[in-house]
């Protein structure tokens, strides 16, 4: 079975690893076969060894779109043939945070491709209960839906108001992941990021009515955007700590952050000033399962597009050719896609 592994910062490796199941799966789970797998942010930072809680060597890949072989679950509907995208949060199901219905953030979580090996691999062994079917979406946008995910429920964490002012910084992935929750809640939507061909994206492909380069004076411009407010609402997809910082600054008294990326590191802010602000902040981890659901749903009837977002794709074995010009920053990849 063919697997791709991380063997160390900068060093991927195409091997061969057992099946994972010569018979059936263990009771809960289903064997599925892997059609495409979705590189994150999560993968790129393991790749630079920047991830935390992260130890090598490992397979990674957690945005997957994949078909189920064989299940051993009587108590399931899911049927060999299933096209279904995996929630890779393998959560405890006993621990606090999971018994009030917060699951992704599990105090003894394991994330497949993170904290367990993942997806880039033919085969793998998944929880039914982890498995969200379709039957209409095609594999990229089953790979595409975990992103989404991240978006949907960071949206919830923030609560933003219909006509509330909202800046979400970065237009990667996760940035671009939030922007269709906010518009459906009908926010007045900002997105800065240093790229002009990512904000070119988001006017473009996603109708977001309002961009600022993030390398510029980013409080003034947005002041210029507001008749001199700041938003109440900021949000950060970077995972970039002089990014993170500058949020304090940029959201308005009485005003919310909400930090989505994140960092290993530690993350300081003026006190006196946090306080005069009387700021809230919020972080936002992973998705839950209801968010999988509707993202699904929202796909299936056309609200959501994902597609523009691939930008790179390759195969499983041409992986290691074509990523070497995925790292350059000229490569412009917003989202690269491996086909298995």
């Amino acid at each position: 079975m063919k697997s791709i592994v991380l063997e160390a910062p900068g060093r991927f490796r195409i091997g061969e690893s057992p099946d994972p199941a010569p018979g059936d799966p263990p009771p809960g789970y289903a064997l599925v076969r892997v059609h495409r797998v979705g590189i994150c942010g999560t993968d790129w930072h393991a790749f630079h060894g920047r991830q935390p809680f992260f130890a090598y060597p490992r397979i990674l890949g957690h945005e997957l779109g994949v078909e189920i072989e064989r299940v051993n679950d009587p108590s399931s509907d899911l049927k060999p043939g299933d096209r279904c995208a995996v929630e890779p949060y393998l959560n405890c199901g006993h621990c606090i945070a999971c018994r009030n219905g917060k699951g992704n953030c599990c105090t003894d979580l394991k994330v497949m491709g993170v904290h367990v090996d993942g997806g880039m691999r033919d085969r793998i062994i998944v929880p039914v209960r982890k498995l969200h079917r379709s039957r209409t979406l095609d594999w990229d946008q089953l790979a595409l839906v975990e992103t989404l995910g991240i978006g949907c429920h960071a949206t919830q964490r923030a609560e933003p108001r219909e006509g509330e002012n909202m800046l979400i910084v970065g237009a990667g992935p996760i940035g671009l992941s939030i922007i269709p929750f906010a518009m459906e809640r009908k926010a007045n939507v900002i997105v800065a990021d240093v790229s002009a061909s990512r904000l070119e994206f988001c006017q473009r492909q996603m109708h977001v009515p309002h961009v600022v380069d993030a390398a510029g004076d980013l409080s003034a411009d947005v002041k210029k955007l507001l008749g001199g407010d700041l938003p109440t609402l900021v949000m950060d997809a970077t995972g970039n700590p002089p990014s993170m910082t500058r949020c304090f600054q940029l959201a308005a008294h009485g005003g919310r952050i909400v930090f989505v990326g994140l960092f290993s590191g530690d993350l300081t802010f003026n006190d006196p000033d946090f306080h005069r602000r009387e700021l809230t902040i919020r972080a936002s981890r992973n998705a839950l399962p209801d968010d999988l659901d509707s993202i699904i749903q929202g796909i299936e009837l056309g609200r959501i597009d994902t597609r523009p977002w691939i930008t790179h794709r390759a195969t499983a074995t041409g992986f290691l050719d074509a990523l070497p010009g995925w790292l350059s920053p000229q490569a412009g990849v917003l989202k690269a896609i491996l086909e298995f």
